[in-house]
């Protein structure tokens, strides 16, 4: 079984390492640093984090101040806070001037740990993607959370970082190159294209080993960086199979399926499919029950690829 770590506590051990590299590093909070693992870096450099209260429009400007003066600041906050009570003050202070500020939205997608539906955040990428000078990245474990912190603290403009809170597979080594818009081959195949972000990477392996028990090959390609998205890999997984599944726990509206349907449809027309939150909004329940109730498990991945190849067959039929 693959070991599994929280890319919160990836996330807040990753800061604390970073700060201790780079005194530039700054951490801003709206009162969830014991949720987001922000407190680890308020333990570790109580001088360089300050606490905004539950002001995260606040918290977003005095970020973008302390940007203006060389700091480089992350803000932290849950993801449907952080990206959508603060837009107007991201747009105009951050994104505008394109100041090197690192947006953490903790608590992403459905799996908030019964917070509620009105945390989560099944939005936030599409929010983010549309905001011109913006990157959005979103891991797919704790290996990448710490490769991307480090990642976007040297990018030197607006970025958004996506954690999820429980724990989740170990995709990743050590070792692999992490570069910010440069999607990941996972897995070589060749019936079937899937391309994830964030969490779904775990689930995509899962429903690869449930395909191949079919004599299914899977294709699996994680695109960490929604934007700016690697065009030349996902035309390169397309052509390579003809059929393109997105995985992601986020709305299929505007997220990584729209980002690949905008790239395919400009460069190679591919029949695809789109897994993620069918344009609803959830409700509050245990993990499973709502990747189950909303098509995101790896059955739900798997399933999808049939169906694109169970399409093609039919239209190949003499």
């Amino acid at each position: 079984m693959a070991e599994m770590v929280a890319m919160r506590d990836a996330y807040g051990q990753a800061l604390v390492d970073l700060g201790q590299q780079n005194e530039r590093v700054v951490a801003v909070d709206a009162d969830l640093a014991s949720s987001s693992k922000m407190s680890m870096f308020e333990e570790a450099f109580p001088e360089r984090f300050f606490q905004m209260g539950i002001a995260e429009a606040n918290m977003t400007g005095v970020a973008a101040g302390l940007a203006t003066m060389g700091f480089i600041p992350f803000t932290n906050s849950f993801a449907c806070f952080a990206t959508l009570r603060t837009t107007d003050q991201i747009r105009v202070s951050i994104a505008q001037p394109k100041l090197p500020v690192v947006i953490g939205g903790a608590y992403s997608g459905l799996l908030g740990g019964k917070t509620g539906k009105s945390h989560q955040a099944i939005e936030d990428i599409a929010v983010m993607r549309a905001l011109p000078n913006m990157t959005v990245v979103a891991p797919g474990d704790g290996v990448e959370v710490r490769k991307a912190v480090f990642a976007v603290a040297d990018y030197g403009a607006p970025a958004y970082l996506r954690i999820t809170r429980d724990p989740s597979p170990i995709v990743f080594d050590e070792s692999y190159d992490f570069k910010i818009g440069r999607a990941v081959l996972v897995r070589e195949g060749s019936d079937v294209t899937v391309i994830t972000t964030g969490i779904m990477v775990g689930r995509a392996v899962e429903a690869a080993e449930l395909l191949a028990a079919e004599g299914i090959s899977l294709h699996l390609l994680h695109a960490h960086t929604v934007k700016p998205i690697d065009v030349a890999a996902v035309v390169a997984a397309a052509e390579r199979t003809g059929l393109v599944v997105t995985a992601e726990e986020h709305n299929i509206i505007g997220g990584l399926g729209g980002a690949v349907a905008e790239v395919l449809g400009e460069n190679r027309p591919t029949p695809m499919k789109r897994v993620g939150v069918a344009d609803i909004y959830s409700e509050s329940a245990a993990n499973d029950d709502l990747l189950q109730k909303y098509g995101l498990t790896a059955g739900h991945i798997a399933q999808a690829a049939r169906s694109l190849m169970e399409r093609r067959a039919a239209h190949t039929q003499p």
